[in-house]
């Protein structure tokens, strides 16, 4: 099992960037696909961003395509996701998710669930 706590959200502008962070802790990190997924009021939880486990395979949701950035440092049992050119749309709680499936594009795939942490997006 793999213990996941994101950091980084906050209240930003439309068009600036912030940096998401998701530790993780317990089996080995290296072990499992990574994943951002983000939850609107009103709507469901919806992947965003995934990475395999050896960061050589990334997924995009076609809403962030060209303004995010998902990474994986497996020294540091870290993920991140860096966040450009932010939009109001953008708003939610995000999520920090963990599976062990190879199918890492997928949003069944994913087990392990982070608390969340809130951006929000002013225009």
């Amino acid at each position: 099992q793999v213990r996941l706590v994101e950091s980084g959200g906050r209240l930003v502008q439309a068009g600036d960037s912030l940096r998401l962070s998701c530790v993780a802790s317990g089996r080995t990190f290296s072990s499992y696909a990574m994943g951002w997924f983000r939850q609107a009021p009103g709507k469901e939880r919806d992947l965003v961003a995934a990475i395999n486990r050896n960061g050589g395979r990334i997924y995009y949701a076609d809403s962030v395509k060209g303004r995010f950035t998902i990474s994986r440092d497996n020294a540091k049992n870290t993920v991140y996701l860096q966040m450009n050119s932010l939009k109001p749309e953008d708003t939610a709680v995000y999520y920090c998710s963990a599976g062990t499936s190879t199918n890492f594009a997928r949003a069944p795939s994913y087990d392990y669930w982070g608390q969340g942490t809130q951006v929000t997006v002013s225009s």
